[in-house]
């Protein structure tokens, strides 16, 4: 009986043992690479988001561009080579800006590509922005790095860099 208690509970060990080992394995083979992996529904979901970033400045819809931000503490904004500003400051600069707009002529980004990893993505493009303000045209060529997270309300910008675009050729 002792041998039958002991060849049991060595069986069970092993199965145990055995399970554990194979829903390692099964994690390690679903194991998402970040740096690697495309993720296309989300950059799908990100260029959707952008899509209608640009649509609420041609719309003039300033509330419906604020909305794709999500301001919290956290928030960044490089811009004109200005220390940094956080939330606030982006939100009365963006409503002040394209606020103002009265004539939208051109507003391409060109060389867009968008890298997700996970439930962050970047997004980065080189403006190509006529934009006029009354009678005054402005030319915007910058190189813009937008961050995005993923929420529960979609894909929303939790930093943004804009540097002036080097337009010489060397």
């Amino acid at each position: 009986m002792k041998t039958k208690l002991t060849v049991s509970a060595a069986l069970i060990i092993f199965g145990m043992l055995l399970s554990g080992f194979t829903k390692k394995v099964e994690l390690q083979e679903t194991k998402t690479d970040l740096i690697n992996d495309e993720f296309p529904e989300a950059k799908k979901e990100v260029m959707e988001t952008f899509n209608a970033i640009t649509q609420s400045i041609k719309d003039g819809d300033m509330d419906k561009l604020i909305s794709f931000h999500g301001y919290s503490p956290k928030f960044t904004e490089f811009k004109n080579g200005e220390p940094r500003n956080g939330g606030d400051a982006n939100e009365t600069h963006e409503r002040t800006v394209f606020g103002s707009v009265t004539e939208i002529i051109k507003l391409n980004a060109k060389d867009l590509k968008i890298a997700v990893y996970g439930e962050v993505a970047n997004l980065t493009f080189h403006s190509d922005f006529h934009l006029k303000f009354g009678e005054e045209l402005v030319v915007v060529n910058d190189q813009i790095s937008l961050l995005f997270v993923k929420t529960t309300n979609g894909w929303k910008m939790v930093h943004e860099h804009h540097s002036p675009l080097n337009t010489e050729k060397s």
